[in-house]
């Protein structure tokens, strides 16, 4: 298995802000210019700037500029990383989880009704 770890930091760092969370759902439906990536947010745009370069930086965007256009674009490489690794993380827990019901239940059943503990 590769390890992904300095990509999956940089991943779930710029996936932890609500701001950048945003743009990358108004990203999925396909690019946009950085000035309408500005439009529902109440920031000035050094601030927003500041937002893309840490998706840009967390491999989650990549941007382009055309004259004085600058256009985001979704890289959906990263985001298949940190899924990838959610989604073991969820599997091994819910393994463990398993295991601690099935011992729990037997416990259970273990018990008599004339256990003092009971």
């Amino acid at each position: 298995m590769p390890n992904y770890q300095t990509h999956l930091d940089s991943t779930f760092h710029a996936l932890a802000d609500p701001t950048r969370r945003a743009v990358i759902a108004r990203l999925i439906e396909g690019p946009a210019s950085v000035s309408e990536l500005a439009e529902p947010f109440d920031m000035a745009l050094p601030s927003l700037m500041q937002h893309l370069k840490v998706l840009e930086t967390g491999g989650l965007i990549r941007t382009q500029k055309t004259g004085r256009v600058r256009t985001c674009r979704l890289e959906t490489a990263r985001l298949s990383e940190a899924q990838d690794w959610l989604s073991k993380q969820k599997a091994l827990w819910e393994t463990r989880l398993d295991r601690l019901d099935a011992y729990l239940r037997d416990m259970a059943a273990k018990e008599t009704p004339d256990d003092p503990q009971t």
